[in-house]
């Protein structure tokens, strides 16, 4: 852990010094918490703040992008399927599970994955998606590395969780677990707020943040000494998702581009997703909420929506470019949120309207920085089933509705 007088020169460097104000007032594990947390963040996001590092999220000029349509994929199953294959049983895919929520939206004050979404037997979100992972697996002959993205929330909950589950049967020797990186929340004056006496206000970096976040944690040597070249990322909430899925890797390694996204084909002109597409000829994700009237509706030649594949956040990447992304820098993003905070005499302000900012990276800033990106059409009924929400569009129910229909017991 970082040292009190490494911590004051850090605070010193950025002008925070006030986050150590009652250092001196703490308990012994009240002073370990502060400086763990001083440990974790990123400080150089505050030069964002700085008018000349600004970044402003001004878009190109966007144009649709074709897909491997799910008919193209069965004409070339037998190819792509070989060439995923070898590649896992080579041990050239890994896999990042992004799971640095909680369940609050779901009314569960746990890790998202915790949730249990049977309703006759228990089935845990963690579990559908290593149950998924492991058809892979025995498709394979093979373990696939899996890497778990935690965050400083909810971390300890979900380690202690899957020993609990052992692991749901998968290999623990390939699990390995990591911290997201952390953020601080800032006043507009640029002063990070403090939530009490030895807690920092801070927050993920945002869903960009998982590959930084694994190369802190030291993992990025590992995944080098095993010789892997793909890693494919997704999120903790889609629980038909198919992972590191050999047809996938393979259609990707047999186009010869650098990322590869599966896409569904979106049931509405106004489904509110993110869609694949080109900006200023690079692959990019254009959000629903950017999308003009004209975009959202445009037909192609076929009378299809010309803007028709949604993103389910189900990625795949190759390490060198990772890297060299890394390198180069993802944009951050500053948001203006409300951000409760300790005031001067130590009460806790929830305020009702933006008072400071967040700092966020974007996966789809890391698409953007591809060079191409392979458009991947999948069945929707089968590999999209995200659990959002308690109730209505992309909830528990409709999820529990989607395994049913695919043969899965709940």
């Amino acid at each position: 852990m970082i040292t009190l007088n490494d911590a004051k020169k850090v605070l010193s460097e950025y002008g925070q010094e006030h986050i150590l104000k009652y250092y001196t007032e703490l308990d012994q594990s009240e002073k370990e918490e502060l400086l763990s947390q001083i440990e974790l963040i990123d400080f150089s996001v505050l030069d964002n703040l700085k008018a000349e590092n600004s970044f402003t999220a001004a878009r190109g000029t966007f144009a649709p992008l074709g897909a491997v349509t799910i008919d193209d994929i069965a004409k070339n199953k037998e190819i792509y399927l070989n060439k995923g294959i070898d590649a896992i049983k080579n041990c050239k895919v890994a896999a990042v599970l992004l799971a640095g929520g909680q369940g609050t939206r779901l009314g569960f004050d746990k890790p998202k994955g915790m949730f249990n979404i049977g309703v006759n037997k228990e089935l845990y979100i963690f579990q559908c998606l290593i149950n998924n992972l492991m058809d892979v697996v025995k498709q394979a002959g093979a373990w696939v590395p899996l890497y778990i993205m935690t965050s400083e929330k909810n971390h300890d909950d979900t380690v202690n969780f899957f020993k609990e589950m052992n692991y749901f049967g998968y290999d623990s020797s390939f699990i390995s677990f990591f911290v997201q990186d952390m953020a601080p929340s800032v006043s507009f004056d640029g002063k990070i707020y403090m939530e009490g006496k030895s807690r920092i206000s801070i927050s993920p970096n945002g869903n960009g943040g998982w590959f930084s976040s694994l190369v802190r944690a030291g993992l990025l040597d590992e995944i080098r000494d095993k010789g892997i070249e793909w890693i494919n990322v997704f999120a903790v909430d889609n629980v038909l998702q198919r992972i590191a899925d050999p047809c996938f890797v393979g259609a990707v390694i047999d186009s010869g581009l650098q990322s590869g996204g599966k896409v569904v084909s979106k049931a509405d002109p106004d489904e509110r997703v993110g869609v694949l597409c080109l900006e200023d000829g690079m692959p990019s994700i254009v959000e629903y909420y950017e999308m003009t009237e004209e975009m959202r509706t445009l037909r192609d030649e076929n009378g299809e929506l010309a803007y028709k594949f949604g993103v389910i956040l189900n990625y795949l990447f190759n390490v060198d470019k990772l890297e060299a992304i890394l390198n180069n820098k993802l944009p951050i993003h500053v948001v203006d949120k409300k951000i409760p905070y300790m005031d001067e005499n130590g009460d806790l302000i929830k305020p009702d309207k933006p008072n400071g900012h967040k700092f966020e990276t974007l996966v789809l800033d890391m698409v953007h920085m591809q060079d191409s990106c392979l458009a991947y059409e999948v069945e929707r009924n089968k590999e999209f089933a995200p659990v959002k929400n308690a109730t209505g569009v992309d909830s528990v129910e409709s999820a529990r509705e989607l395994l049913k229909e695919n043969g899965i017991e709940i």
